[in-house]
């Protein structure tokens, strides 16, 4: 991505709200679990199918969110990662 490699070479840390983008080199990117989220989709498609008005269906909040943290990002960055992201974090990138 180009925003990440901009920040990067600027040495700025940058932060998301999509988890895909700390493996894309991202320090940090905290974010609704898309692929639970794509799950769910089918089920308001089946119940407009049946006859339900879109206008009637429920706004589903995210229920899960990931926390990733890209250790490789803070290494090359300089920065130190506070313990807490560390243990709280659905996911370590080396």
């Amino acid at each position: 991505m180009r925003l990440i490699d901009s920040a990067n070479s600027h040495g700025l840390a940058a932060i998301f709200a999509f988890p895909a983008a700390a493996r894309e080199g991202a320090l940090i990117a905290y974010g609704p679990d898309y692929v639970h989220l794509y799950l769910r989709a089918p089920l308001y498609v089946e119940r407009v199918l049946k006859g339900t008005k879109p206008a009637d269906l429920p706004v589903e909040e995210p229920a899960k969110f990931e926390l990733l943290v890209n250790l490789k990002a803070a290494k090359e960055l300089k920065r130190e990662v506070p313990l807490s992201f560390l243990i709280r974090a659905d996911e370590l990138i080396e």
